[in-house]
This record gives C-alpha cells, sequence and structure tokens, in this order.
C-alpha cells in the first residue's frame, strides 16, 4: 500500500471518529464509506458478523453496538431519522475483520483498529497481573502476621504450617495443599499461592485476615482452637464462592507470580533505560 494512501486513510478514520467522555467511537453508517461500501444493505453482514465475534469473545455486545439514530437531509431541507449503530474501536476491528481485506481501505482498517486494541488488550493484561502480584504480597502479610500472633501463644512453625494446611483444605473442598499443587502442576517446594488466580489468593487472605481478628478478639491460645477458626473462615469463604459457582480447586493455574514479577520489574527498568537521553 502506497505511503500516500495509507496517510490518506489514517486522516480519514482520525477525523471520523468521535468521543464521549473516555469513549472513542465511530458511526456505522461512516464507518461503511470509510471501508468503502456503497450500500448500508451489503454493509449489515460484516456488523452482523462482528456482533457474533463479540459475544464468542465474551464481551457484551450493547457495549460495543450501541443502536441509535441519526437524522439525515433527504432534500430541500428536509430531514428524517435513519438507524444507525456507535461502534467501539473494538466493534470496528471485529467489522473490519469481517471484510474483504482485498479492498485498500479494509486491510487498512484492520490494522488501524487492531494497534490501538492491542495496546489496550496489554495494558488490561499488565493492570491485572500488578493487581494480581499485590494480592500475592498481601498475603505474604497477613500470613506473617498469623504467624507472629500465634507464635507469641505458643504455637510454633511447624503448628503454623498445619493450620495453614487445614485452611486450604477447607477452602478447596477437601483438596489438601500437596493435591492442589499436584493439580496446577507448581513445584512441591514452592507456595501454593504463588500459583493461584487472583481471586484464590484474596479469598485465602480475607479468611486469613478474620482468623488473626478472631484470635485476638476471642484470646485463642491453642492449636486446635485457632485451627479451629481458620478452618470456619476459610469455609464461610468457600461459601461465597459456591454460591456465585466459583470453585477454587477448579479454577485454572495462574502463571508462576514471580514469573510475572521479574517481567513487570524488566518492563519498567526498559521503560526507565528508554526515557533517559543519550549522552
Amino acid at each position: 500500500m502506497k505511503k500516500e494512501l495509507v496517510v490518506k486513510l489514517n486522516k480519514q478514520f482520525d477525523d471520523y471518529s468521535h468521543r464521549e467522555g473516555n469513549i472513542e467511537y465511530w458511526y456505522a453508517r461512516e464507518l461503511q464509506t470509510l471501508l468503502g461500501y456503497d450500500r448500508w444493505e451489503n454493509f449489515i453482514n460484516p456488523l452482523e458478523k462482528a456482533k457474533v465475534a463479540c459475544k464468542n469473545s465474551r464481551h457484551e455486545v450493547a457495549d460495543h453496538f450501541r443502536e441509535t439514530t441519526k437524522m439525515v437531509e433527504i432534500g430541500s431541507g428536509t430531514k428524517r431519522a435513519i438507524p444507525d449503530i456507535l461502534l467501539t474501536r473494538y466493534a470496528c476491528y471485529l467489522v473490519a475483520q469481517n471484510g474483504n481485506p482485498q479492498k485498500d481501505e479494509i486491510a487498512f482498517a484492520q490494522t488501524y483498529f487492531a494497534i490501538q486494541t492491542r495496546k489496550q488488550e496489554l495494558i488490561e493484561q499488565r493492570l491485572a497481573e500488578v493487581e494480581r502480584l499485590k494480592a500475592r504480597e498481601k498475603l505474604t502479610q497477613t500470613e506473617k502476621k498469623l504467624s507472629g500472633i500465634i507464635y507469641e501463644r505458643g504455637i510454633d512453625d511447624k503448628g503454623f504450617g498445619r493450620i495453614r494446611s487445614k485452611g486450604d483444605k477447607a477452602l478447596f473442598g477437601g483438596r489438601s495443599t500437596q493435591d492442589m499443587k499436584d493439580k496446577l502442576n507448581a513445584p512441591s517446594k514452592r507456595a501454593l499461592a504463588d500459583f493461584l488466580p487472583t481471586i484464590t489468593i484474596k479469598a485465602k487472605d480475607f479468611a486469613t485476615e478474620v482468623t488473626n481478628v478472631q484470635v485476638l478478639q476471642q484470646n485463642l491460645n491453642t492449636e486446635d482452637a485457632v485451627t479451629n477458626e481458620h478452618v470456619k473462615n476459610n469455609v464461610d469463604v468457600r461459601k461465597i464462592l459456591t454460591e456465585r459457582n466459583i470453585y477454587p480447586e477448579n479454577l485454572p493455574p495462574a502463571e508462576d507470580i514471580k514469573r510475572v514479577e521479574r517481567k513487570i520489574k524488566s518492563e519498567e527498568k526498559k521503560a526507565l533505560l528508554g526515557g533517559k537521553k543519550k549522552k
């Protein structure tokens, strides 16, 4: 594709974009023109295919394809309302993907919309990774607090390990910590939480936080008493999850948290170095 055409198409696609708050969108009838479709009736087919693709990707169709009406002139100053659709950038990307890439306009659109769509996906993925990393760090601090509280009551590290294991068994519906490690292909010497998804890490953290509070409030002084409390809290948290059809033992494994941490630190280092001017 010639550079002149790329510059022209880029300007056209930019000029036809609209913005409402933080949402960028295009009108379907304007996109129809941009993609080289002469008739609305012909454009409906890729639109409908795009909606199906959106649904199959587990996105709410209504969030990306919003029906509306627009007033257009039909001659002699007379106007009438015609149906139209507000399309997000992701929706436009799906529409372009269902067009004929032999047409220059559609080939350009597939790249134009994909770049920003992919950028948004990467941002969302990065935010999710950071959230999981923070949740894991929070769980470490919460468990360290519990360890300190029960140590003051004469319960050693082995006792803490037994309490935590029984809590895991309650949270994972009878599966032991080692059972879950085997299921998630986690190394036996690594912490199970390093391979759990964010929601499960937060579930473990919440149950442990409640145990911390109850041990202090009820002045629990024996391993059996603390164990019973910790098991009860994990059972209660599991109940909240399963009532919403979330079974912790059935969730897929997440990426090794240490690998995620290294990746984030590496990206931050590259960003800092990239921002420095060469002397």
